[in-house]
């Protein structure tokens, strides 16, 4: 598989300070790698990283092989898509001219969408199954709805890696499922995609890799069983916890994180 990012003993923060450091991994073409950890711990401050909203203070992030500093803007939007938390706008866009946003990187300079790019966001409504959504205001659709509409306007831009902020976050349980089993469709379809979350259930039910970010600013990146231990979690977050297993009617393990009360 294609290696899409590459990250190399990175360093980042704010001013002389590292919130995190010394982080390595890679996220090929297929694969899900959900990173987690405490609040307050460097997650967000990692993602701006990975996306150039914050420089680095030391190592190196490259995407297919290319330091990040190298991509023009233009060029980077049109492989790598951002999907951040599900917001109400302000303004009353329909959802169908919300997903076709993301043709901005691909249009010149003050040019228009044409049929050709209208096709595309069509196409990527009716993947994630939200085209009944099309003439409705984004901000009098549900929080699940929202946020299948922010996954569409993402993958409208064509990358070919997804960053995803808390993506099922203030979503009920079948919404949850719903996002989280769309995750999995577009890394089956060969997207490489990196998430954070709050729940190593998640990370169980659709990442490659889990990355458990520590409150000493480390990060512990592996296989989810491996990761997602009792002792790494009652660690990472101060508490005791329980990782149970159990089999689904089809006979496929499941695990899930549990509090110890």
């Amino acid at each position: 598989m294609d290696v899409v990012l590459s990250v190399e003993d990175v360093r980042c923060g704010y001013g002389s300070a590292d919130i995190v450091k010394g982080v390595s991994f890679t996220v090929a073409a297929g694969e899900v790698l959900c990173v987690l950890g405490p609040n307050g711990v460097g997650k967000t401050t990692l993602f701006k990283s990975l996306l150039g909203f914050l420089p680095l203070r030391g190592g190196r992030v490259r995407v297919y092989g290319r330091d990040l500093a190298d991509w023009g803007r233009r060029e980077f939007a049109r492989t790598v898509a951002y999907v951040p938390q599900a917001h109400t706008s302000p303004f009353p866009f329909r959802v169908a001219d919300v997903v076709l946003m993301g043709r901005t990187p691909h249009l010149g300079v003050a040019a228009s969408p044409g049929r050709a790019d209208v096709l595309v966001a069509e196409q990527n409504m009716e993947r994630l199954g939200i085209t009944h959504l099309a003439g409705r205001s984004f901000g009098h659709i549900s929080g699940g709805e929202q946020q299948m509409v922010l996954i569409a306007r993402a993958l409208t831009q064509e990358p070919a890696l997804l960053v995803m902020d808390e993506p099922t976050s203030n979503l009920d349980l079948g919404n949850q499922a719903r996002v989280l089993r769309r995750i999995r469709m577009l890394a089956d379809a060969g997207l490489a995609i990196v998430m954070i979350s709050h729940a190593p259930d998640h990370a169980f039910a659709v990442a490659s890799t889990a990355a458990l970010l520590r409150p000493d600013g480390t990060l512990q990146v592996g296989a989810p069983d491996d990761v997602l231990d009792q002792d790494g979690l009652s660690d990472a977050y101060g508490e005791d916890v329980l990782v149970v297993r159990a089999t689904a009617p089809d006979g496929t393990i499941v695990r899930s994180c549990v509090p110890m009360m």
